[in-house]
């Protein structure tokens, strides 16, 4: 096991230099929601990781509320390496993506939120299922668990499992696999894990339009698709970075979700109320001015959260 236990802890044992993940935290004047997205890593016992935590609060960084400093100090005692970033001015969510995957040297990524706790085992179950599926990126869809009572049939409907090898997909607001982003909504990734009778260690690939809030991809892939060095075209009070990233990603390596998600959103209020533009209007007109998408009609309105 990668991860050290309590009778070890006071030891000094340096933090290995070269590991398998990377997981990149970007956070923002939520330092109780950090504190419990880093207690949801020092739950993780496989693969061996590092974490990244990129800074943009308007006063002081989140990592110095004392539940934070507290989850920190864990990692480390784990031996977690955790690097603490300040990085400022706020120029957009694209550019603080495209920084912390900067920061990465590890074969893989985890984009992970800082409203997101991790259930113990995710991180492995995300890893073996990248490895498994040779894919660009596999994701687990935070799930809102105020909803586990609202049902919403009509949202997952559209469910559909890889039955093989997971495929590039073309992903764009006019084609029918964009109708797939409902069945993130609210808990409905809990219900259909409880209608297919998952059981304990099983987990099934799904196709979806994106995944947000927590995806781990080939680091490889996410460079050579460009990550998000798209950010200069954007203005600062954008939102949905992380859907042009993930569909140049699926456009040539391909993507999935995994089920069951053990991924839970805490449900706080987003810091995120400026959304006047969404990236991928932005990024898919760009493309279709320079001829590179000539069949894309146009933007569609903003976007459903």
């Amino acid at each position: 096991m990668s991860r050290r236990s309590s009778e070890q802890w006071g030891r000094r044992v340096q933090a290995p230099d070269e590991v398998p993940l990377d997981v990149l935290i970007p956070t923002c004047d939520r330092p109780a929601e950090l504190a419990v997205t880093l207690a949801g890593l020092a739950g993780q016992a496989e693969p061996a990781f590092a974490v990244v935590v990129s800074d943009q609060s308007a006063a002081s960084p989140d990592w110095e509320h004392p539940a934070a400093a507290a989850m920190v100090r864990v990692l480390g005692a784990q031996g977690r390496r955790v690097s603490l970033l300040r990085h400022l001015p706020r120029r957009g969510l694209a550019e603080q993506r495209q920084f912390l995957l900067e920061q990465a040297t590890a074969d893989k990524c985890l984009f992970l939120d800082d409203d997101v706790w991790l259930e113990p085992g995710s991180l492995e179950r995300l890893s073996t299922a990248l490895d498994e599926l040779q894919c660009g990126f596999v994701g687990m869809a935070p799930q809102g668990l105020s909803y586990l009572h609202d049902r919403r049939p009509e949202q997952t409907e559209v469910f559909e499992t890889w039955n093989g090898p997971v495929t590039a997909e073309r992903i764009t607001p006019d084609r029918p696999e964009f109708l797939r982003w409902p069945l993130h909504n609210a808990a409905n990734l809990s219900h259909v894990s409880a209608d297919l009778s998952l059981e304990a260690g099983q987990w099934v690939p799904y196709r979806v339009a994106w995944v947000g809030g927590c995806t781990m991809f080939r680091r490889k892939a996410l460079n050579r698709a460009g990550g998000f060095t798209f950010w200069p075209s954007l203005p600062s009070d954008h939102a949905g970075e992380d859907v042009v990233a993930q569909w140049n990603v699926m456009e040539e390596f391909g993507g999935a979700g995994i089920l069951p998600s053990g991924a839970v959103h805490l449900e706080s209020p987003t810091t995120v109320t400026e959304r006047r533009v969404e990236a991928f209007e932005v990024v898919l007109n760009r493309k279709s001015a320079s001829g590179n998408d000539e069949d894309n009609p146009g933007p569609p309105g903003q976007m459903r959260k």
